[in-house]
């Protein structure tokens, strides 16, 4: 399992875009884990709207939904091992269109196996497509990877190098970031949370529902990087998902 690190750190699902770093140590073994996450912050423990969830396609709620509007024309800046999960971050302009507002891409980071589960199975690996708008509220957009060769050519280069926990890289390849999304935008939605402490609420959750593929061999590389980085499904509790 991997040694916990200090939240210090830049940490996975952008607590800090929207939160001061707390000085507790948390990490995902037995000691430092998500069952000890309310000790950090007691909204990973009492918090009704909290992610990763179950969605279970037999009790989706039917909504007219607008299309997903992607425009993303920057490039990779840096690829960082925070001790958490590797994270890309990105510059220049790449924003999604959401409720009538534009949420700009601040970084997007990957989870193994998957949080977010469909019919309670995960998939080997999730991508976070993490946005804010300008009033720094968030938008987290979940891609699913499935073990396959159609991998597109951004994520071969993206993981290319990946760094050692503690370490960053720095690149200035211009990497097409909407090639890694899949074609197809379908989506599910939800209310949700940061999947990692302080686990603060009132995060827009979409969650694509076309998968994206890596070949096994650049799933195991990522995988013995990071380690299991996956926080367990959450209670949906009154909570509607959208379809």
């Amino acid at each position: 399992m991997k040694t916990a690190m200090k939240l210090a750190l830049v940490i996975g699902t952008a607590v800090s875009i929207t939160a001061p770093a707390y000085s507790a140590e948390w990490g995902y073994g037995e000691g430092d884990g998500p069952a000890t996450w309310g000790k950090i912050s007691a909204t990973c423990e009492k918090g009704q709207n909290q992610s990763p969830i179950d969605i279970q396609t037999n009790q989706l709620t039917q909504a007219k939904k607008a299309p997903l509007s992607f425009d993303y024309n920057g490039r990779v800046d840096q690829i960082i091992n925070n001790g958490h999960t590797v994270q890309v971050n990105v510059t220049g302009s790449n924003s999604l269109q959401l409720d009538g507002q534009d949420f700009e891409l601040k970084q997007f980071h990957f989870h193994t196996p998957s949080e977010n589960t469909i019919n309670g199975k995960s998939a080997p690996l999730e991508a976070h497509f993490v946005h804010a708008n300008q009033k720094g509220q968030l938008a987290v957009v979940a891609v699913m990877y499935k073990d396959g060769e159609r991998e597109s050519d951004e994520l071969a280069r993206i993981l290319k190098t990946l760094p050692a926990a503690g370490e960053k890289i720095n690149t200035e390849s211009d990497i097409g970031l909407e090639q890694l999304l899949p074609r197809v935008k379908d989506y599910y939605r939800y209310n949700g949370s940061l999947t990692t402490p302080p686990c603060s609420e009132g995060v827009r959750w979409i969650v694509l529902q076309e998968p994206q593929f890596i070949p096994k061999k650049q799933l195991n590389r990522l995988s013995s990087t990071m380690g299991d980085n996956a926080r367990p499904t959450q209670e949906l509790n009154a909570r509607l998902i959208l379809n």
